[in-house]
């Protein structure tokens, strides 16, 4: 990394990601670059609320955006963060997110030069950062073994006290007769069912113990059914009005509410006249972000070459319509209303979506495992144009 920043020499913030193109980054792991993926996207996401300490927590324990080595993400990020970054001068501000001005300091005397650079004072005292650890919640099982070890206590407490008032009596009446003595036999046999009915309770927990767990593994693995991703007609599209590398499109995805309003960033790499009047694969249940003023509800998706230079629509089949259902194979369930960013279920799975040698768009579930195609209920393949083993998103 360090023989990288030696002979780098510092790109303009305004020329960003042009220049990009001509920089032969380090080579990093498949994890790196996942991380560096989900990062860009969380560029354009700076309005949401979540977004900026979700940096500022991943920053906490990283000299860049994927670990110790630049990536693309570094420069990407840091167009769209300095301007925010530049405003923060309250003490607070510093506190809340001081991993992130840790870092655009970094970023601005290595890999970027910035007109005004963000004056950082590292002498002012903010309060020590505390970072809360969670308890795990107590397990179904656990709390059904503690109230059962509760009554064991209680029963054995009052069974206790029985014999205890039993034998006061007996002191008290000399002539009582006296409970006539379990035989040995009688003892094992006692304390046999006693043993097998603690094993079967035992049992009992397990199982359940083990259902939770299963159920919950299930439940918390992203998986491509929760994405909907649909046909959609661009009815019209136009620049957007404060961002020079975005477009406005109105899109029908075979909504009863009727089409939905989209920004992409696409401006550098689709001329405006490709837009119009054409169908394309979206994805429509991510959560709207507002980008520079305008919500954009959906996200197109494209396939992009390895520098990001040539970008292209992953098209739908041939006679498709608005609001059909699109699927990778296998995979054809019900759909989140609304994926949740926390549970970040499209940063896990975009990773594993590319193109083959005839362009079709697929998604490997597992290294070494059978691609499974992008289709439609037909079973027909959607396709980019040119790009072989691309990235799509």
């Amino acid at each position: 990394m360090s023989q990288f920043l030696k002979k780098f020499a510092k790109i303009p913030i305004s020329a960003i990601p042009e220049q990009l193109v001509s920089v032969a980054f380090p080579e990093v792991s498949p994890e790196s670059k996942a991380l560096s993926s989900q990062f860009e996207t969380l560029s354009s996401r700076l309005d949401e609320k979540d977004t900026l300490p979700q940096i500022n927590d991943s920053l906490r324990s990283k000299t860049f955006v994927s670990g110790s080595t630049p990536s693309r993400a570094d420069f990407v990020l840091f167009k769209s963060v300095f301007p925010v970054a530049s405003k923060w001068t309250s003490k607070d501000d510093l506190a809340q997110y001081r991993h992130i001005i840790r870092w655009v300091d970094l970023v601005q005397n290595t890999l970027v030069a910035v007109p005004e650079p963000l004056k950082v004072d590292f002498d002012v005292e903010i309060p020590r950062e505390v970072k809360e650890k969670k308890k795990p919640a107590a397990k179904e099982g656990d709390k059904q073994q503690g109230a059962g070890s509760a009554n064991d206590k209680s029963s054995k407490k009052d069974a206790k006290e029985k014999e205890q008032e039993q034998k006061q009596k007996q002191k008290q009446s000399p002539g009582a007769a006296a409970a006539p003595a379990l035989t040995e036999e009688q003892l094992k046999e006692r304390a046999a069912a006693k043993e097998a009915k603690k094993a079967a309770k035992a049992k009992l927990n397990a199982e359940k113990q083990q259902q939770q767990k299963s159920a919950s593994t299930t439940a918390s693995t992203p998986s491509p059914a929760m994405v909907d991703l649909r046909v959609g007609f661009i009815q019209k599209a136009e620049r957007h009005p404060d961002a020079d590398s975005l477009y406005v499109s109105t899109i029908d995805m075979g909504d009863e509410e009727g089409p939905r309003t989209v920004c992409s960033g696409l401006v550098n790499y689709i001329p405006i006249e490709e837009m119009q009047k054409r169908f394309v694969v979206v994805v429509a249940n991510l959560k709207p972000v507002t980008m520079r003023g305008i919500k954009s509800c959906a996200m197109v998706l494209c396939a992009s070459s390895d520098d990001h230079t040539t970008v292209e629509f992953v098209n739908p089949p041939k006679d498709s319509k608005a609001g059909d259902k699109i699927f990778f194979e296998g995979f054809n369930g019900v759909p989140e209303k609304q994926l949740n960013p926390k549970k970040k279920i499209w940063e896990a799975i975009q990773p594993k979506f590319t193109t083959t040698a005839d362009f079709a768009v697929t998604f490997t579930p597992e290294e070494g495992s059978e691609p499974k195609n992008l289709v439609n209920e037909k079973g027909e393949l959607c396709r980019n144009s040119t790009l072989v083993g691309a990235h799509v998103n």
